[in-house]
């Protein structure tokens, strides 16, 4: 990927190199040749004036004069001639030459030849510059000028030499450049590919059925190294997610497995409880709580594996039955009923804001009802006498929120964010009453995140606790999976 990488790089910067260097070479060319065109015209319309004067007084040597010492001092050939085509200058110039022939004829005919074509370093090494002789329609003569161009081509030469140069180290300081860009881009890639095989080669492999078949590298293409990382991560993440599966599998079948002895040891205690003496009612009693206690624990465990499990995870899908879908308002309704009494019991005030009319949602009744038990039970339990816990139902843009907010005691700042950690009660939960597992949160957090929805558990001003419970309606989910159809297809 290096050398790939490398070379288009390279590519990029030679091409940006050529673009530079090639318009400055023939700029260069361009304007030498102008410089040049420009001197000899200026030359050859100064021997065109003499030769009228020459011509018209009949007495040629001030023009031979001339003529003879520019040629001693520029080496180039001159030729004048009248408007018969006779010769009355030649100096350093075959007559007979084709070409110059030609361009004698044309100034004859009154006309300026065009400037010549750009010079380049393997340009001829003569150049012809012919002008007519006379005024207005009037040719009485014409001058041709065979200009050296060795000068020119080498100033040109040189000049290119000079770019080459600068582009043959503007290369080298690109390459080394897209070295250093290469390296500081691949190397925290091969160092990230390293590390995740190394961890993948400490993973176990993922049961039959995974991973391979899921493959992200055989989707997609892409330069090999990226190809062997993306392998490297599906590995990993089909062993994590096969390591956490089975984890909660074993947790599981471990709670499923201790019910059964569970069970046996309660009844043994009911049926020992008739047997007890007075002096031990008190410690029997507590030990009966005590298995109570690890029967709730062990359910709580059990309904904990079986939210967080793969198939509990599994969006809801709005064209399920009715009785997978529910009105929220009407469960919250159901639920005020349900903890009516249990709320008049612990002297706590429990009401339900009117909440209107309430778009359906994706969730069955039951596990609606299962999630909003949790934050009742917590408030009803540890919010204290004297306290009110208030339940609204709101509705915005496609989803449905039930906030369960009271102004009792609450938590400190430090234990809010870990109210739903498994196992964690706060401080106030710990001085309540008992029975309570640190599960029902996390509980209540899984099955909100299976059914596509969150859970949030805020402090209330100045005291209180707020947990606000958010679901998606059933439009939202329609026009979820519409949009997920489209891009798949």
């Amino acid at each position: 990927m290096r050398r790939r990488l490398l070379a288009a790089l390279t590519g990029f910067a030679a091409l940006a190199v050529l673009a530079f260097a090639v318009p400055l070479t023939l700029t260069v060319a361009t304007n030498r040749t102008q410089q040049l065109v420009l001197a000899r015209s200026g030359d050859a319309d100064r021997f065109a004036l003499l030769s009228g004067d020459a011509v018209g007084s009949g007495d040629p040597r001030a023009l031979a004069d001339e003529v003879a010492r520019y040629s001693d001092l520029y080496s180039e050939g001159v030729l004048v001639v009248d408007a018969r085509g006779a010769v009355v200058v030649e100096a350093g110039i075959e007559r007979s030459d084709p070409a110059i022939g030609d361009a004698v004829a044309a100034a004859r005919r009154n006309q300026r030849p065009a400037v010549t074509e750009r010079l380049m370093p393997w340009s001829a090494p003569a150049m012809l510059v012919a002008r007519p002789v006379g005024t207005g329609v009037q040719v009485d003569g014409a001058v041709v000028i065979k200009a050296s161009t060795e000068r020119a081509r080498t100033d040109i030469a040189r000049a290119w030499a000079v770019i080459a140069a600068g582009a043959v180290v503007a290369m080298a300081v690109f390459t080394a450049l897209a070295l250093v860009l290469s390296r500081w881009v691949l190397r925290p890639l091969g160092e990230l590919s390293d590390g995740v095989a190394a961890l993948t080669a400490t993973l176990p492999a993922p049961r039959h059925g995974q991973g391979a078949s899921a493959s992200i590298a055989r989707r997609y293409g892409g330069p090999p190294e990226v190809r062997e990382l993306t392998e490297s991560f599906d590995a990993m993440a089909a062993a994590v997610a096969d390591s956490a599966e089975a984890q909660r599998q074993l947790v599981a079948d471990t709670a499923h497995a201790m019910r059964n002895p569970l069970a046996a040891l309660t009844i043994r205690l009911d049926s020992l409880e008739t047997s007890i003496p007075d002096r031990a009612a008190a410690t029997f009693r507590g030990a009966a709580a005590e298995v109570d206690r690890l029967t709730s624990l062990l359910d709580g465990l059990l309904a904990l594996a079986v939210a967080e499990s793969a198939s509990g995870f599994a969006p809801a899908d709005p064209a399920s039955t009715e009785a997978e879908r529910c009105d929220p308002a009407s469960v919250a309704h159901e639920r005020v009923d349900a903890w009516h009494q249990a709320f008049v019991r612990a002297g706590v005030e429990l009401t339900l804001v009117d909440p209107g009319a309430s778009h359906e949602s994706a969730v069955s009744p039951d596990v609606l009802a299962q999630i909003l038990d949790v934050p009742l039970s917590n408030a009803c339990r540890y919010a204290g006498a004297g306290a009110h816990t208030r339940i609204t139902v709101s509705t915005e843009q496609g989803w449905t929120r039930i906030e369960i907010a009271d102004d009792g005691v609450g938590v400190s700042a430090l234990e809010v964010d870990r109210l739903d950690t498994r196992f964690f009660r706060g401080t106030s939960a710990a001085g309540g009453p008992a029975g309570g597992s640190g599960l029902g949160l996390p509980i209540a957090r899984a099955l909100t995140r299976a059914n596509r929805g969150t859970m949030t558990i805020a402090r209330v001003s100045p005291h209180g606790l707020s947990v606000s419970v958010r679901l998606p309606t059933t439009e939202l989910e329609r026009a979820g999976d519409a949009s997920g159809d489209g891009s798949a297809s």
